[in-house]
């Protein structure tokens, strides 16, 4: 996030969220988003394509079609330039290549956006001229806009509006988006990306490569980053990958495809799994480590507007689980043993080759000796408050707001971006798009909720949210069990006939074992980001024999 949550609730005038399920998946900062509607009586502004809890607080709901982000992103921005409501000062001052900008949206008129996107053409122009009317404005996104093949085209066009707003390096704007699990942001940060280190240091630049050899020794190559999540578990099918170590993940249900997810699992030599539960990808590990919750051990966590926080103990580890630092010190220990003979002598002298870490303390002390944007945070500083990033050494206070009078790279770059159809669309024997996401009262794969009694009393099971039109088609009734099929596999959930959900668009969550959406979705990629799409596949709902 450029701008903190108090800043946002605070100071913006006008509030845009787009594929984001705020309240019920941010529920602390969705309350104060409310607030700031019924307090301060600023306009709302919600597009998605299920009517989310918050789009009732909405001066205004758009229920765009599944996939169709970027279409209505480029409309929007095509109101603002044909009817000159734009920032003419920030665009001219603050950002480049706006004429390249100017001429692909010309594409993309209200009514050609309206037949896409299935949004009145009014309602497109009234949505941009409230933008323009009230500013600054905060635009929040999730992986509604994130999680589809056009990923990366959906954020550049986020970026886009917002710049052409003027809503950018001011206290009240900002591009927000909204990180789906505890420390997501942090483990970013800390390099759980395939082509970065810490703090987004690319693999392939050569001064990156080159530091990071001195301090630990030894490096991948500088022109190989590693896989990501979904090219790991292909290339695991493939034999490419033999082992594999899960640390608190449950790809069995979380990753797209999961029949072929637990196919390629199997295929490996050797899995080991660290959590906290026997989870569904646990059960089928060769080795399974027992982690510590966050109540059972010290350190930090990152949140999504970059604040640096304390976690502290609360409880003594219960049974045999042990701190996951401890127990990835004490492995990177024991195979460094393994191999000694033939390690390269650079690694086995470099300055922390014998894993050696006392503390989470130490380990924090590394990361900012080596990582510009943590070089100032410290443990000790975070002891009365957190630290937001960048905070390059120990006297700065933190950066609660990014690109304030000036973007990191100097001129923000206008970037044009065309719409891109979902990978697979709606057919004769699929009809239906698939749409997921997460309710209020379970989080992801259920590991934690589903063992919470009043949680499943209220949300026992999965649920197929469909429209009234297409239950009746069907011949299907609320609370009847139906099977949901895609091309890679089927289901079976109790419908909930809804009009939540538009005409031709079902909904489901993928936090239970048995009806789990992750077996019908699509593991097509962003060819950028290497995103998959969740968000949208073709299915079909019949009732279950």
């Amino acid at each position: 996030m450029t701008n903190p949550f108090e800043d946002i609730a605070r100071h913006a005038q006008c509030l845009f969220i787009i594929g984001s399920n705020t309240t019920e998946q941010h529920p602390v900062f969705g309350m104060q988003l409310r607030q700031a509607v019924k307090q301060r009586g600023i306009p709302l502004i919600v597009a998605d394509p299920r009517r989310i809890p918050i789009a009732d607080y909405a001066t205004l709901y758009l229920r765009h079609k599944p996939g169709t982000d970027t279409a209505l992103l480029n409309g929007l921005m095509h109101v603002l330039i044909a009817e000159d409501l734009y920032d003419h000062e920030f665009v001219a001052s603050r950002t480049e290549g706006f004429e390249d900008l100017k001429a692909k949206i010309a594409e993309y008129p209200p009514e050609r956006v309206a037949e896409i996107c299935g949004v009145d053409a009014e309602e497109i122009r009234r949505a941009a001229r409230i933008m323009a009317a009230n500013r600054p404005g905060a635009m929040m996104y999730a992986m509604g806009i994130t999680q589809h093949t056009s990923g990366h085209g959906n954020v550049v066009a986020c970026a886009n509006l917002q710049m052409l707003l003027g809503n950018v390096g001011v206290p009240g704007g900002g591009v927000n988006p909204l990180r789906g699990q505890s420390n997501v942001q942090g483990a970013c940060d800390m390099g759980g990306l395939p082509n970065y280190y810490t703090g987004y240091q690319n693999v392939a630049l050569e001064p990156s490569h080159r530091k990071f050899e001195a301090a630990w020794g030894a490096v991948p190559p500088a022109d190989r980053p590693g896989l990501t999540l979904v090219e790991m578990m292909n290339a695991a099918g493939r034999g490419q990958v033999r082992a594999m170590y899960v640390l608190g993940e449950n790809p069995a249900l979380s990753d797209p495809d999961s029949n072929h997810v637990r196919h390629c699992l199997a295929t490996l030599d050797f899995l080991v799994v660290q959590d906290l539960f026997l989870t569904e990808t646990a059960q089928l590990a060769d080795v399974v480590l027992p982690g510590g919750s966050f109540a059972e051990k010290d350190g930090t966590f990152t949140n999504s507007e970059r604040r640096v926080q304390l976690v502290r103990r609360a409880l003594h580890p219960i049974g045999e689980n042990r701190p996951d630092w401890e127990i990835i010190a004490e492995l990177g220990q024991r195979t460094l043993m393994a191999v000694w003979p033939e390690l390269p002598a650079a690694m086995v002298e470099a300055p922390q080759a014998a894993w050696d870490y006392m503390n989470p303390a130490e380990v924090l002390d590394e990361i900012a000796a080596l990582t510009p944007s943590y070089g100032g945070i410290r443990h000790h500083r975070l002891e009365h408050g957190g630290l937001q990033w960048p905070c390059p050494d120990e006297k700065h206070a933190g950066t609660p707001i990014l690109h304030v009078g000036k973007f990191a790279r100097g001129l923000g770059r206008l970037q044009p971006v065309d719409y891109l159809p979902p990978a697979e669309l709606p057919d004769e024997t699929y009809p239906l798009l698939l749409t997921t996401g997460r309710v209020l009262w379970h989080y992801h794969t259920g590991s934690l909720t589903r063992r919470s009694q009043g949680l499943a009393a209220i949300y026992p099971d999965g649920r197929v949210e469909m429209h009234p039109e297409d239950a009746t088609r069907i011949g299907v009734a609320d609370g009847e069990l139906v099977e949901v099929a895609s091309r890679r596999g089927a289901v079976r959930a109790k419908a909930e006939v809804t009009e939540k959900i538009q005409p031709g668009v079902v909904f489901m969550t993928f936090h239970f074992p048995d009806s789990a959406a992750n077996f019908l979705t699509n593991p097509a990629l962003d060819p950028v980001a290497k995103i998959p799409e969740f968000k949208a596949c073709a299915v079909k709902v019949n009732r279950a024999r």
